[in-house]
């Protein structure tokens, strides 16, 4: 059974995203746009538009051309935005970094993408070195800054660009291994944003709002939410380089903000700060990125006087394919709602590859404009994950209702959830294996009530050798970015492995729970 959204889609203009954004955003372009949390400064949509014209313009003269990668690697600042867009403008790729990589993994990313040339901050150039001297760089703060990347003319540069062409590629890891460029066309951006825009189950961003960004710009949602959709709905987007609790909570005051974007794991920090939380003008808040039980929802609810509501989707569909609705008594707790328009799904056994009656569990596939070109220069990967039929397999159990309402309650694919951030299992293994200790490893997920899940590795030690959790850590935390760290140990005699000698993750997690 194939199923429908509820909702009626908008017709997908056959222009690049530069024009549709310029087009949506030109008509308010005194409002302002962009501010820095800490610091306060701030941009209107005019200089978002002039600003991005301009980097546009440079990236040009330098060279850059039509499909080229521009790699971003920055953390939630407000130069990021005329970047991101001026990338858009020149008709080349912006291709989205984790700028806690570790110089090894920037090297991977690389390899894999093969930039023209990386944006970032000076604080990151000495890793971004290290992974490749070679490679051209630009650092947009300090001298010269962001003048560096400013072209003379602040229209447009005349590029050709078709609906079809590549314009964001963020990393994801898919089902499993090492993360991979993800491919999302002009096409794909414009029906993500105007398929949230007609969704009515409730508002993704309310208009002309203040937003606050901490959710990374590297991460699909910040690139949706905050980069692009909540700036075509007017939001003035106010950035945070990194979460604290303290300074979110005052930025949120400050602004008066009526809605939060979190993942669970802030809106856990959220329903147990020890104070009053003064959010009197706080109407919902959006989780997503990560699965969120009712319970906390119901809780941060129960102190804030906010609705709860989910998000649905992934890096693959730029963004979302399902939403809760923000408001009783069409809110489910637990459930991830509802199909956003122009979305479809369906519930396919994993054991006979069938469609499953209503309200049975099964995979959850989804089909869609918004539907990843595939995964940059890796066919294999892609026929894996897109099937000839166009149905893109998630990898996640869920079932429906009889309202059409969704709820995922298991993982087919491997990864880990910490903080609401892909973690490949088979990434850290490669990691773990190289210790002299370690004759054999195998990481898997462990629930975490403020993270979700963190990564935790069964080790099989070698004959004749001894070594300490610690020591393992610390090994690993040398060769990943933050949020890839193990953060446990469990050392056993022997990883559980089926005949073909997959690593049977499933029996890990039932013996530690």
């Amino acid at each position: 059974m194939i199923f429908e959204s509820r909702d009626v889609s908008k017709p997908i203009p056959e222009v690049s995203l530069a024009r549709w954004f310029r087009a949506a955003i030109e008509p308010f372009a005194a409002h302002t746009a962009l501010v820095d949390g800490p610091s306060g400064r701030s941009y209107t949509y005019r200089q978002v538009l002039d600003l991005s014209a301009s980097v546009a313009n440079a990236l040009v003269a330098r060279g850059v051309r039509p499909g080229d990668r521009v790699a971003l690697v920055c953390p939630n600042v407000p130069e990021v935005a005329f970047v991101y867009h001026g990338v858009i403008a020149a008709g080349a790729v912006a291709m989205m970094v984790n700028p806690l990589s570790t110089p090894g993994e920037l090297a991977k990313y690389f390899a894999v993408g093969k930039p023209s040339l990386v944006v970032t901050l000076s604080m990151f150039a000495e890793g971004i070195r290290a992974a490749d001297p070679a490679i051209a760089m630009v650092a947009i703060d300090g001298t010269p800054g962001l003048g560096a990347l400013l072209g003379m003319s602040t229209t447009p540069p005349d590029v050709d660009v078709a609906p079809d062409a590549l314009a964001v590629m963020p990393y994801s890891s898919g089902t499993t291994g090492f993360p991979k460029g993800v491919m999302l066309t002009q096409r794909n951006i414009i029906a993500q944003c105007l398929s949230l825009d007609a969704a009515t189950g409730g508002d993704v961003v309310i208009t002309g709002a203040h937003l606050i960004a901490v959710l990374p710009f590297f991460h699909i949602y910040g690139i949706m939410a905050f980069l692009t959709f909540g700036m075509v709905r007017r939001a003035t987007i106010v950035t945070m380089p990194r979460f604290d609790l303290a300074q979110y909570l005052e930025l949120a005051r400050t602004y008066e903000v009526p809605q939060l974007h979190v993942v669970p794991p802030i809106l856990l920090a959220l329903a147990k700060y020890p104070g009053e939380l003064g959010l009197p003008k706080l109407r919902t808040a959006l989780a997503g990125a990560a699965p969120l039980g009712a319970e906390l929802a119901a809780e941060f609810t129960r102190r804030s006087g906010a609705q709860v509501f989910q998000v649905y989707g992934m890096t693959e569909v730029a963004g979302a394919t399902h939403m809760g609705a923000s408001t009783p008594p069409r809110n489910k707790p637990g459930s991830i709602g509802a199909l956003i328009p122009a979305a479809q799904a369906r519930l396919v056994s994993t054991e006979t590859g069938g469609d499953v009656p209503l309200g049975e569990r099964g995979e959850i596939w989804v089909r869609g404009p918004f539907v990843m070109a595939g995964y940059f220069e890796n066919p294999e990967a892609t026929a894996e994950t897109i099937d000839a039929e166009g149905w893109l397999h998630t990898g996640d159990i869920g079932y429906v209702d009889a309202d059409g309402d969704f709820f995922v309650v298991d993982r087919v694919k491997e990864l880990i959830k910490y903080k609401g951030l892909q973690v490949a299992p088979a990434e850290l293994e490669a990691v773990l294996i190289q210790h002299d200790a370690v004759a054999d490893v195998a990481v898997y997920p462990y629930p975490d009530e403020e993270a979700g899940e963190i990564p935790k590795a069964a080790v099989v030690v070698k004959p004749g050798h001894t070594v300490t959790a610690d020591a393992l850590i610390e090994f690993v935390q040398a060769r990943v970015s933050p949020q890839k760290r193990v953060r446990a140990i469990k050392f056993v005699d022997q990883i559980p492995k089926s005949a073909s000698g997959k690593i049977l993750r499933r029996m890990l997690v039932a013996a530690d729970i």
